[in-house]
C-alpha cells in the first residue's frame, strides 16, 4: 500500500494559505459551520461550538491519512488578513485505484471573491503532485450552482447526473459527479491561462 505522505507545514497560493486546523480555530469555524445556508448541500448539520471542538480533537486534527476512507481537512486562511474563511477536504478513496475526492466549505462572508476556486486548485496540487493520485472526483448536489461552476473552473469533467439518487435533508436530491485524471491535470497546466483562472491576483488594497 502506497500511503500518502503526511501534510507538514502549509501550502500557499496567491492570496491563501492551506494549513492544518488548530484548537484556536474553533470560533472561526463555528461562525460559518453553524449556518443553515452553509450546510444546506453538505452532509453536516449546523454545528455547535462543542461539536466543532469535538471535530478539532478528532477527524479534523489529522495531518496524515493511514487507510482508504480517511480524509485530510485543512483550514483556508487569507494570507494578508490572517483570518480563516473556509476549509477543504481531500479524501483518500482507494489505494489500488489511486483515487481521491475533494470538497470545500466556505464562509458566505467571502462569497464571490474566488477563494474557493483558488483553495481547491491548491488542494488539487496536493492530490496529484504530492499524493500521486490518478483520479480525483467531486460529488455535488445538483442544486448547488456555485459548486457546479467551481468544478468547471477547476477543469473537472462532468461525468454523470444521478437523478433523485438520495433522500437528503427532507427531499430527493440529484447528484452531479465530476472527475479529473492526472494526465488531464498536467495537460491543463500547460495552458497559459490556468494560473489566471484558478489563482487570481490579489485584490487591490
Amino acid at each position: 500500500m502506497l500511503t500518502p505522505p503526511p501534510f507538514r507545514g502549509s501550502r500557499t497560493s496567491t492570496r491563501l494559505e492551506l494549513r492544518s486546523l488548530e484548537r484556536g480555530d474553533q470560533v472561526a469555524l463555528h461562525s460559518y459551520r453553524s449556518l443553515d445556508e452553509v450546510c444546506r448541500y453538505i452532509y453536516s448539520e449546523p454545528l455547535t461550538l462543542d461539536e466543532v471542538a469535538t471535530r478539532l480533537e478528532g477527524p479534523w486534527s489529522k495531518s496524515h491519512v493511514e487507510a482508504p476512507g480517511q480524509g485530510l481537512t485543512l483550514g483556508v486562511q487569507r494570507r494578508v488578513e490572517g483570518d480563516l474563511v473556509g476549509d477543504v477536504l481531500l479524501q483518500w478513496v482507494s489505494d489500488r485505484d489511486r483515487s481521491g475526492e475533494i470538497g470545500w466549505v466556505f464562509s458566505p462572508a467571502v462569497r464571490g471573491r474566488g477563494y474557493a476556486t483558488e483553495a481547491a486548485h491548491r488542494l488539487l496540487h496536493v492530490a496529484f503532485d504530492e499524493w500521486a493520485l490518478h483520479r480525483v472526483v467531486a460529488r455535488v448536489d445538483a442544486r448547488n450552482e456555485a459548486s457546479l461552476r467551481l468544478c468547471e473552473r477547476l477543469g473537472l469533467r462532468e461525468e454523470a447526473r444521478l437523478l433523485d439518487n438520495e433522500w437528503f435533508k427532507g427531499s430527493w436530491s440529484s447528484e452531479v459527479d465530476f472527475a479529473l485524471l492526472d494526465e488531464e491535470w498536467r495537460e491543463w497546466h500547460r495552458r497559459s491561462d490556468v494560473d489566471r483562472v484558478a489563482c487570481p491576483p490579489p485584490e487591490p488594497s
